[in-house]
């Protein structure tokens, strides 16, 4: 609630928060343009492989080229300016920095550069949900343990989620469900990024598919993208997957409480305490009325009889029974709240949510036969599909990551609809993702549930 109160008191004494940002894509962008409206935040470097593109999404984001010409972050810790370069590593490692930003949305990147931030003292913003699923509980650990904060991203879904959560939980409400709303029909899992355009295009007012990211805008229908950020929620929080996953069941925002309630009350959740993911989209394609395509919700339920009549005097959106009712947010700005994570872990020294324990996993899930002998390309891509499963069952069957799924090679035929296995796969051990994910199995194997 104070968090305005203490940028402006940052800013009066000259002592702004000082930040790197690594990755400055589309999420970046959002957050660089209000970065450049609020008092005591300032930006001091900027790590990205494509300077040009970086720079051309800072003018693009409303900063004049003066402010990002420093020839060196030197130079722009003393002018409040902002260097541009391509060397993340060199960036982590300057000592004035008090938080790091990584947005690259690369998990293989995203753990490294987090290590690297950690180790040199400052706090960590993970936009790379990505990489949190493949190691967050790890990484958020070893932060701690080093004094620094590990947070995700506010203004993304997942931090927004944590936020409800943690509203209900305050008041002493029982989270029975939480979750997001997205666009989805079992026919979407198979999706490719050379088929995504032809369903994009029912939606989106964008006419040249070359002017985006298909192979993201493809892991985000295929189910992918679901799964990683209720995979985040469950982590932080301490819900639970449902056995199966995510069901993906049509609702408006309006009859959250009815869908999500457990199946023995007329819902269809096969428990509580879970996460769900709910759909603007009817199984026969046509749109859900007042759909939550871009919100987030919980539903709650109410433990006595006078509590149930507050919730309905009040408009919590009941279920039918009145047990039950939601609280949602109709939309998310991703990057333009960043700001907030980075003023709490700052500021405070709190995470806008960060992972507890290792509850919930995504792994891979294959959308074709595969041969022995292709390589897979990983989340949103032709060859595999992440789906959410409890941990304890990601660790049972051995399965393989989301995040470990891209350049890697098949080593036998695999059937569709299979889940991927370690062994499936020929993977390098000395890779740093893969030392990583395998001690964070081993740290909380005996935590899962």
């Amino acid at each position: 609630m104070n968090l305005h109160k203490l940028l402006t008191q940052r800013a009066a004494a000259d002592n702004p928060i000082r930040i790197g940002l690594i990755g400055c894509g589309k999420f970046g962008t959002m957050f660089l343009t209000q970065a450049l409206q609020t008092k005591g935040l300032h930006v001091v470097g900027i790590a990205d492989l494509n300077t040009k593109r970086a720079r051309h999404n800072l003018s693009a984001a409303g900063w004049d080229r003066s402010r990002f010409d420093a020839k060196s972050l030197d130079v722009a810790f003393q002018s409040g300016t902002t260097y541009v370069g391509d060397d993340a590593a060199a960036l982590i490692a300057y000592e004035r920095l008090e938080v790091i930003i990584e947005a690259t949305g690369i998990p293989r990147a995203g753990i490294e550069h987090c290590r690297r931030a950690i180790h040199a003292g400052h706090h960590v913003v993970m936009v790379s949900v990505e990489a949190d699923v493949v190691a967050g509980p790890l990484l958020a650990r070893e932060a701690a343990a080093a004094g620094v904060v590990y947070s995700l991203a506010w203004g993304d879904q997942p931090a927004l989620v944590c936020e409800h959560v943690d509203w209900a939980r305050a008041c002493g409400f029982e989270v029975v469900c939480a979750g997001k709303g997205t666009r989805y029909h079992p026919d979407y899992h198979q999706l490719t990024p050379d088929t995504v355009w032809d369903v994009l295009r029912q939606y989106l007012d964008i006419e040249d598919p070359q002017s985006i990211n298909l192979k993201m805008f493809n892991s985000f229908l295929d189910g992918s993208k679901s799964g990683i950020e209720m995979t985040a929620v469950c982590n932080a929080t301490g819900l639970t997957p449902q056995q199966n996953g995510l069901g993906f069941p049509p609702s408006s925002r309006f009859d959250l409480a009815n869908t999500c309630k457990p199946a023995t009350d007329g819902g269809q959740l096969e428990r509580r305490g879970t996460t769900e993911v709910v759909s603007s989209l009817n199984r026969d394609g046509s749109d859900v009325p007042h759909h939550l395509a871009m919100g987030t919700y919980v539903v709650i339920a109410s433990e006595t009889d006078y509590a149930q009549r507050c919730m309905g005097e009040y408009h919590m959106l009941p279920d039918s029974s009145g047990r039950y009712g939601t609280l949602y947010r109709p939309t998310h700005m991703i990057g333009m709240e960043l700001g907030i994570s980075v003023a709490s872990v700052a500021l405070r020294g709190e995470a806008t949510g960060a992972p507890i324990g290792f509850h919930a996993d995504v792994v891979a899930i294959a959308k074709r036969p595969l041969k022995s002998g292709e390589t897979l390309d990983g989340e949103g891509g032709a060859c595999v599909w992440g789906r959410q499963l409890p941990a304890a069952s990601s660790l049972a069957l051995g399965a393989l990551p989301l995040g470990l799924a891209g350049e890697v090679r098949v080593v036998r035929d695999i059937e569709t609809g299979s889940v991927l296995t370690w062994d499936d796969v020929m993977l390098d051990e000395t890779d740093a993702a893969v030392q990583a994910r395998r001690e964070m199995e081993h740290a909380f194997a005996g935590q899962t549930h």
